[in-house]
């Protein structure tokens, strides 16, 4: 019997308590808590690389609260992702494992993603943290932000995918803690998927 060592997932522990979080009414399901633990996310010890493969990566264009252009490449960025129920969909997480400036956390939840299927016009969640200072910004759904086109490639791992994105957002993400708002512009990546019960592959 072949066990399966999953990494430990430090962003989902801290972006799963949003499930219960709100913002004027509104439940957001990927927005981590306004709480004091956005300081305490754990930063690993040893640098890790996004991709065993070494083709992982981040690129994004920040602008308004937030003023950066983001290229991280593979190594020295960390990436989890697994799949969720509500809604259905998968979320992807990014950040350096060094940290940087601005030490950034962002997180995609994306819309309907399923194991192994390549997709187009996703809705798209977006969640950007300032990790170390109390600033936590989202879109608060996935109508504002959106995953263009989507492929994913099986990896050795049982369950586990390379998923490769582009995408855009049209408005901004608002200060769900601290004040302003940051618009994404463009972003893409490649990152990691656990899906908790790998999907038959499709058929050619």
């Amino acid at each position: 019997m072949r066990l399966r060592v999953r990494r430990p997932h430090y962003a989902w522990a801290f972006v799963s308590a949003a499930a219960a979080a709100t913002f004027n009414g509104t439940a957001c399901a990927d927005a981590p808590p306004a709480s004091a633990a956005l300081s305490a996310l754990p930063v690993p010890v040893h640098a890790n690389d996004c991709l065993k493969s070494g083709d992982g990566y981040l690129r994004a264009h920040l602008a308004g609260a937030i003023d950066a252009t983001i290229d991280w490449p593979n190594k020295g960025t960390r990436c989890e992702g697994e799949s969720r129920d509500q809604p259905p969909g998968v979320r992807l997480s990014f950040q350096r494992s060094a940290g940087g400036a601005p030490n950034l956390l962002l997180v995609f939840g994306l819309t309907g993603v399923r194991a192994g299927k390549d997709a187009h016009a996703v809705g798209t969640n977006l969640t950007i943290i300032v990790q170390g200072k109390s600033r936590i910004y989202g879109t608060l759904g996935d109508s504002r932000c959106t995953v263009d086109s989507l492929t994913q490639r099986a990896l050795a791992d049982p369950g586990a995918y390379r998923v490769e994105a582009r995408g855009f957002c049209t408005q901004p993400a608002h200060a769900l803690r601290g004040d302003g708002d940051v618009l994404v512009s463009t972003f893409e990546f490649a990152g990691l998927v656990n899906y908790d019960s790998p999907e038959k592959e499709p058929e050619k």
